[in-house]
């Protein structure tokens, strides 16, 4: 298959429109029709539908186009890792990383990490809408995922997962709270508190489920600041993963009685080269995940 003519459908797929496609691609609609009637007779089949509504992909058009997709992350990775090496950005790491992530964990990671390396730079941020692009485009070095550990296990397509932690969660309570002193706590215990979490469909709300009661949301965000203020002022309570743990010392922690919920923490590679400073960040990110595992 020609190249150009691969990309040129990806762009009218992606648009659903030849003339869109134009635009993006700076060239003409006929030039553009052109070259995906070219591409359709290449590998004999019809990629697109045109129907009055727009286009349409056909089975074969959405079996291309995923194709066309990871080869164009791949071309964006290769511009991005030989734009850094012809720069000599070798010092500097791009980490993603959700929230929890990047409060409990990655500080302490990246302080082991310039302790050993005292030259390097490193950008955090937290990945955005699709970190696992970013990893794939080079735009991020690695990043940093998780999923319920009670899930299927997700491997995200063309990188590399490499487990860190198995992350418990405990219940977090206002230091006033009627079962503050208790040693444990049963979630049942909780079905009559007001509660945040992070969506209505989340680990906390199937926690709670599976103990036999849907939660009573008042708040539901990833500010951990404001589910921190929320918890210490008696308003809410929650389950808070280990890695919250020294940023909700002014909570009442206490571990759960019953079955316990966790998730996986992780970190997502990119195919082919990579970063200098990836391998030793692994390193400091396992080191500091195995001293947050439970004895």
């Amino acid at each position: 298959m020609d190249p150009r003519r691969l990309f040129t459908f990806r762009a009218v797929a992606h648009q659903r429109s030849f003339s869109q496609a134009a635009r993006e691609l700076a060239l003409s609609q006929p030039s553009v029709s052109n070259q995906v009637a070219a591409l359709e007779r290449e590998i004999g089949a019809r990629l697109l539908h045109r129907e009055p509504g727009g286009l349409r992909l056909t089975r074969e058009g959405e079996i291309l186009v995923e194709h066309a997709d990871a080869i164009a992350e791949r071309f964006e990775l290769a511009t991005s890792q030989l734009a850094a090496a012809a720069h000599g950005q070798r010092t500097r790491l791009r980490i993603g990383a959700f929230p929890t992530a990047l409060a409990g964990l990655v500080p302490a990671a990246i302080a082991r990490l310039r302790e050993r390396h005292p030259d390097v730079k490193v950008t955090v941020d937290e990945g955005g809408a699709d970190p696992h692009a970013r990893v794939r485009s080079g735009d991020l070095h690695l990043a940093l995922g998780f999923q319920d550990s009670a899930a299927p296990r997700q491997q995200p397509l063309d990188l590399e997962r490499r487990d860190l932690l198995q992350e418990r969660f405990m219940v977090a309570l206002a230091p006033d709270h009627r079962l503050a002193q208790h040693t444990q706590v049963r979630l049942t215990d909780l079905s009559d508190d007001d509660w945040t979490a992070a969506s209505t469909d989340g680990l906390i709300v199937r926690a709670c489920q599976a103990a036999g009661f849907t939660p009573n949301l008042v708040s539901i965000t990833h500010d951990q600041l404001a589910i921190r203020a929320l918890v210490a002022r008696g308003l809410a309570v929650t389950l808070a993963p280990q890695l919250l743990a020294d940023a909700f010392r002014d909570l009442a922690l206490r571990p759960i009685a019953g079955a316990i919920p966790a998730r996986d923490v992780y970190a997502l590679l990119p195919p082919g080269e990579r970063h200098p400073l990836v391998a030793p960040t692994l390193d400091v990110l396992h080191a500091t995940a195995g001293e947050l595992r439970p004895a």
